[in-house]
């Protein structure tokens, strides 16, 4: 078995290269971000 066959029978576990849906994790991202920065705020923190 060469190395090409042994990575092609790998199965994909849905890592950084899988398709899915990026602009909503970017905003969920982003909106996590906000919430912490409000939390931190709010508890006078920063």
């Amino acid at each position: 078995m060469t190395a090409q066959t042994a990575t092609a029978a790998r199965t994909r576990t849905g890592g950084p290269g899988s398709d899915g849906p990026a602009l909503l994790e970017h905003l969920a991202g982003w909106v996590l971000v906000a919430v912490v920065a409000m939390l931190i705020t709010g508890l006078g923190l920063l």
